[in-house]
């Protein structure tokens, strides 16, 4: 029984108000990008755009790295009227849904045979709209969340993500097979209601006043750029804390990259590599995410982070011993199936751990700085090296390699776990002030 009522306690967070509004809110955020990712190159294909300019148009996705440069403006900037009626936060969701609606309509309208540089600088505005809407939803889903709150909403912003960029994906398919590519793109505009409706339920998030140290330009930069990086840089430990999220996701960032080639050299046919890969690997990703949060209720937030961090380790290594044993579609299942779960959950806890990092004053800031950090350096090496790596050590030892490239993060975090700046009790902030 007391068994029972600990895991029915665990999974009640998932069915309160705060994750639910994070739901919605992560429908809204995966769905421009699905618009200029896999939508986008269908329709450029179609179009018959030859290859080397459809993959030019990922160039779009880049903005998406860059949102740390406007962030402080949503913390900051207070939209005239509109804020004063309805909030700041709300303001901005308003405005950023708005400007994602518009930029998907534009593109949906454009030919990409007729103007090419105009229908590539219409893919660039939905990325900046996206990455805009993006800003806003995380600061709003993390002042709506109480701490122990934090991991089902990290867990729920990520599963209203994969059901917005599906539906914005299958969706504008499916209608665009009707013969009407205007009314594909338009239509996925439809899946910012629910954010809209949320947020209209759950009210402007409350948060402190962020400072005010005077009036004119040198103030306004000193109060939403300086102030936010201060606050994080000179807490205890900041400097270790900025190490681990620059390192923790390096190893399953380059391993990420060359899997699918993996599997083409190891002889599996696309429809083994769609079902144990694509079909199978969704679920495994979904369950973890759901375990994710089960679990940071269940054992606190650092014991969760630290084994997420160890199943990340393991599930690089997990490559290296399908590697050895070639092709094999069982063997296959299991190793993909066993990373996506140990993403899902690390996708959770981390990014739980990331948001409690935030101080609510500079949320937007702080969040897309740290949010932006964790992949920046993984992307680096891996764009560079990985194939190289490959040729020259074989799969078996890239992926031992790319295991060792994990420990960093997890070391890291334990001297941070013992020196008492990762905080285990949900109730508290996340780091030792």
């Amino acid at each position: 029984m007391a068994s029972r009522n600990s895991l029915l306690a665990a999974i009640k967070p998932y069915f309160e108000a705060g994750p639910l509004g994070a739901l919605a809110l992560g429908m809204a955020s995966g769905t421009p990008y699905a618009m200029i990712a896999s939508t986008l190159t269908t329709r450029l294909a179609e179009s018959g755009i030859d290859k080397k300019s459809v993959t030019a148009f990922g160039l779009a996705l880049l903005v998406y790295s860059f949102k740390p440069l406007w962030a402080p403006l949503i913390d900051r900037v207070r939209i005239p009227v509109l804020a004063a009626l309805i909030g700041q936060r709300r303001a901005w969701l308003l405005v950023s849904v708005i400007m994602a609606s518009l930029a998907i309509t534009w593109l949906g309208l454009l030919d990409p045979t007729a103007d090419l540089a105009l229908f590539a600088a219409a893919a660039v505005a939905v990325g900046f709209a996206g990455a805009t809407l993006d800003i806003v939803v995380d600061a709003i889903r993390i002042e709506w969340l109480r701490a122990d709150q934090m991991g089902a909403g990290s867990g729920m912003t990520q599963y209203g993500w994969r059901m917005g960029s599906y539906l914005a994906g299958a969706g504008a398919l499916l209608l665009a097979a009707g013969g009407s590519w205007a009314l594909a793109y338009a239509s996925a505009a439809l899946l910012f209601l629910p954010a809209l409706l949320v947020a209209a339920w759950l009210g402007e998030p409350e948060r402190p006043p962020a400072p005010q140290s005077g009036k004119g330009l040198a103030a306004a930069v000193r109060d939403s750029i300086i102030a936010p990086l201060a606050d994080f840089l000179t807490r205890p430990g900041a400097g270790i804390v900025l190490a681990f999220v620059l390192v923790h996701k390096i190893g399953d960032t380059v391993c990420q990259l060359s899997v699918r080639l993996f599997y083409n050299d190891l002889g599996f046919s696309k429809p083994e590599v769609a079902f144990y890969d694509v079909s199978l690997g969704l679920f495994g990703y979904l369950g973890g995410v759901f375990l994710g949060g089960i679990i940071y209720k269940r054992i606190g937030l650092a014991a969760s982070v630290f084994l997420s961090l160890l199943l990340m380790a393991v599930s690089n290594a997990a490559y290296a011993g399908l590697a050895i044993i070639g092709h094999d579609v069982w063997a296959m299942a299991i190793v993909q199936g066993f990373e996506n779960l140990a993403s899902g959950i690390g996708g959770v806890t981390i990014g739980a751990w990331l948001a409690l990092l935030c101080d609510r004053r500079f949320t937007a800031t702080q969040f897309a700085l740290l949010s932006s950090a964790a992949a920046i350096l993984g992307r680096a090496f891996s764009s560079g090296t990985a194939g190289g790596l490959i040729e020259s050590m074989g799969y078996v030892n890239f992926y031992w390699l790319t295991t060792v490239l994990a420990l960093p993060g997890v070391l890291i975090f334990a001297w941070l776990w013992r020196a008492g700046l990762v905080v285990a009790d949900d109730n508290a902030a996340a780091t030792a002030s």
